[in-house]
């Protein structure tokens, strides 16, 4: 795949999954446009693109079987953050609605670091943790 400069940053177009997230304390790292986030997002099946107050962060939920099971969900994606140095909000409502919102506190917006960390979440094998989906 190809490679897009947004602003001072060259987002690659390749598998996110495969990517690691860099270091977020540099000055010259700005938030991506709206655009850019766009074009990334389907790169991130199930994740939705939220603007609060023209702050852009992503955001996905999942409903899991138990208490415990959404203990062990943060757990493993915690494990993945982590070893990404990319930390995500964790939110566990209601005793079984996960949600993960994540964004780059740093720039208060997103960066490639996000969709990477969020592809990589999308990797993990949460099935036993996770209710299946009713079936229409």
């Amino acid at each position: 795949m190809g490679h897009k400069l947004e602003g001072n940053n060259m987002i690659s177009l390749s598998d996110l999954s495969t990517k690691k997230c860099v270091p977020c304390n540099s000055n010259e790292m700005r938030p991506m446009t709206e655009q850019a986030a766009h074009e990334l997002i389907s790169q991130v099946p199930e994740w939705d693109l939220v603007n609060e107050g023209g702050r852009l962060r992503l955001s996905r939920s999942w409903k899991v079987k138990t208490f415990l099971k959404g203990l062990e969900f943060f757990e493993a994606v915690a494990n993945v953050a982590e070893a990404e140095g990319h930390h995500p909000d964790l939110h566990l409502v209601g005793w079984n609605n996960v949600k993960i919102e994540i964004w780059t506190h740093a720039v208060g917006g997103l960066t490639e670091n996000d969709f990477i960390l969020a592809a990589k979440i999308n990797g993990l094998k949460l099935h036993d943790l996770v209710r299946r989906k009713a079936s229409k």
